[in-house]
């Protein structure tokens, strides 16, 4: 998701405490065909994103709490960020730039902080999948990289393609990855939240292709497995397709995404992809519709290439028709097979206020959370 600025409203919710009664394996989730399994057993993919919860100062007992809420929905899973790239000191980050030169930030703000994070996640139950970048400027991202490195205003792509960047990534990357190698809440690594050739500034080479991407895909990928042999790795994408012939957008690779050829690398584990047919224009013959499709398309890939599929981000707003639009999205990952969905966001009700709410959040005793309770059951009663 890409957020917006100056969108975040409020709202009434009510905090739920009830404790999953499971304790957290200490066995790592593998991918197996279209499946994930932990222990030999099937993992449903179920639950939430939280990007925020290892960046906006939260104790640990509001941690907990945020964890809980996801867990009581029947959600085994969240995506959260591992990124936050800053040129001046404040509040939580985790690398800070004085020119070309980033230092980590292992303190109270910055690893210790997401050892806290780890700690809660385990506590409720919770696997981690942690996204090392993001492609839009929100907590720094792909551009920081680029431009301390290569010079203020240089092309976003640049970051898929200059040796001295890719290096600074994989240097930052081997720090999450070697802390957290033998933490089997960590589900997986993702390289980047939805990489496009484009950014949040029009900077741009005029060179970025889907081999661009794809080939950079490679590199990381298989860089994190010759560190890591515990954990699974994907993309983190919004699943864009390559299809020849195709005039809508999210189909003729024109993003820089090719859904299919990155699925078919053998270093990437499981697939991703994302869901937000207002934001992307696409409503014909309806949204719900369109989206409906979108699942479909992109379960048809998972049957192909045997491995699992997550529909990771998907949202729209209240009065998009939102429930309606959910119970649809819903049955359709139940149904096609999909592995696994988590939604965007999760909301909790913390002593600190309520958590980030960009139009799409989901606290407690909203209908949709409730909805998630139903849906969490029917695909975990599904089976792999």
């Amino acid at each position: 998701m890409k957020l917006q600025a100056g969108f975040l409203t409020l709202a009434l919710a009510t905090v739920s405490f009830s404790k999953p009664m499971a304790r957290q394996s200490a066995s790592y989730v593998k991918a197996e065909g279209q499946s994930f399994t932990l222990d030999g057993q099937p993992y449903t993919v179920f639950g939430s994103n939280s990007y925020w919860v290892g960046l906006t100062g939260l104790t640990t007992d509001d941690m907990d709490v945020v964890f809980n809420n996801i867990a009581t929905t029947g959600g085994t899973t969240v995506r959260t960020w591992g990124f936050n790239e800053v040129t001046s000191a404040s509040g939580d980050y985790y690398q800070l730039w004085n020119g070309s030169t980033p230092t980590i930030n292992y303190g109270s703000t910055g690893l210790e902080n997401f050892d806290n994070v780890v700690a809660a996640a385990k506590e409720n139950n919770i696997r981690l999948i942690v996204t090392l970048t993001n492609n839009w400027s929100d907590y720094g991202g792909m551009d920081v990289y680029v431009n301390q490195i290569l010079g203020e205003g240089q092309p976003h792509d640049y970051f898929y393609s200059n040796p001295e960047v890719i290096a600074a990534f994989q240097n930052y990357v081997k720090v999450w990855v070697e802390r957290y190698l033998d933490e089997p809440t960590i589900f997986g690594w993702e390289l980047v939240n939805e990489p496009r050739c484009t950014g949040s500034t029009s900077a741009t080479s005029g060179n970025c292709t889907t081999t661009t991407i794809t080939d950079w895909v490679k590199t990381m990928s298989a860089y994190i497995k010759s560190i890591d042999s515990n954990h699974l790795v994907g993309l983190g994408d919004e699943g864009w397709f390559n299809w020849s012939g195709s005039t809508d957008y999210a189909y003729d690779g024109c993003q820089g995404v090719d859904f299919d050829a990155n699925l078919a690398i053998d270093t990437i584990d499981f697939g991703t992809f994302h869901l937000y047919p207002y934001s992307w224009g696409e409503e014909t013959p309806s949204a719900m519709a369109w989206g409906q499709g979108w699942i479909e398309d992109h379960c048809s890939a998972q049957a192909t290439y045997n491995k699992p599929v997550l529909m990771e981000e998907f949202g729209v707003t209240v009065d998009q028709n939102q429930t309606t639009t959910y119970e649809n999205w819903y049955s359709t990952v139940i149904e096609s097979g999909l592995t696994g969905v988590l939604i965007w966001q999760a909301g909790s009700n913390l002593t600190s206020g309520l958590t980030p709410n960009d139009g799409f959040t989901i606290y407690p005793d909203s209908p949709v959370y409730y909805l998630e309770e139903q849906y969490s059951a029917q695909l975990k009663a599904r089976g792999n």
